[in-house]
């Protein structure tokens, strides 16, 4: 029942992450003002505005102008909703503390990756909004991980780090303070969300390599923030199946 009615309640937060990601990065504020056509200025009325509906009805074109209007607002929508069905599907609602801390955090992996992909950049308010909420649950649910949450932090951010500093060119600041925030979200999980986020960046990476020739491959600049993003969902639904099995295979 709880997926169920986090599929539509994913569609919301979603067009609201939708609004962040636009807003945010340009000075804007997310609390005042209605969304506008991004060709013509005209504010969308709110029976245009429906999650992913609107755009199908419309045909991705604004109503006003015709100007188109990009997939990536009922993708961005679509994502959020499927993303919030797995989490309440995977983490269940025993412990309804961490429940809130994951739709938290799939929240802000799903705004950052929309910044990051239109304008390479992750925002410090998105981050400092999410670590702010997810700190206040796990002060109000579950303190005691507080420590080890703590520890994530450093280690996943301070890596991060010092790939940066020993490679600026391929590293951000921004990916290592996100690094860091997912070792607050994730705790111990972090380590398999920054294994697969690592991976799937080289993957990229070479298959852009491929593509293009080395030489041209290794001049692509790719946002290093999405990969991060799909490393914390895997961290989130897997990671502790993952340790388990590590430790099952290779230590005990």
């Amino acid at each position: 029942m709880a997926a169920i009615l986090l599929f539509p309640a994913g569609l919301i937060f979603g067009s609201f992450a939708t609004a962040v990601a636009h807003r945010i990065p340009r000075g804007e504020s997310v609390v005042t003002g209605r969304s506008r056509c991004p060709g013509c200025g005209e504010q969308i009325a709110a029976y245009d505005n429906v999650p992913v509906l609107s755009w199908l009805l419309l045909r991705g074109r604004c109503r006003n102008c015709g100007a188109a209007i990009s997939a990536r607002y009922p993708l961005t929508e679509l994502a959020m909703a499927v993303l919030f069905t797995l989490t309440a599907l995977v983490l269940g609602t025993g412990d309804l503390g961490k429940l809130a801390l994951g739709l938290v955090f799939v929240t802000m992996l799903v705004t950052i990756t929309v910044t990051d992909l239109e304008l390479r950049v992750i925002p410090n308010a998105i981050l400092l909004a999410g670590s702010a909420i997810g700190l206040a649950i796990v002060v109000g649910t579950d303190p005691s991980s507080l420590p080890e949450r703590g520890i994530a932090a450093l280690a996943a951010g301070g890596f991060l780090l010092a790939a940066a500093l020993l490679y600026p060119r391929g590293m951000g600041m921004g990916d290592v303070k996100l690094a860091a925030v997912m070792g607050l979200f994730l705790g111990r999980e972090v380590a398999p969300a920054m294994l697969v986020a690592l991976l799937a960046g080289a993957l990229f990476g070479l298959a852009v390599m491929l593509r293009k020739g080395a030489a041209a491959g290794r001049k692509t600049a790719v946002p290093f923030g999405p990969f991060l993003a799909f490393g914390g969902i895997v961290g989130l639904l897997a990671g502790s199946e993952i340790i388990d099995w590590y430790l099952d295979s290779f230590v005990g």
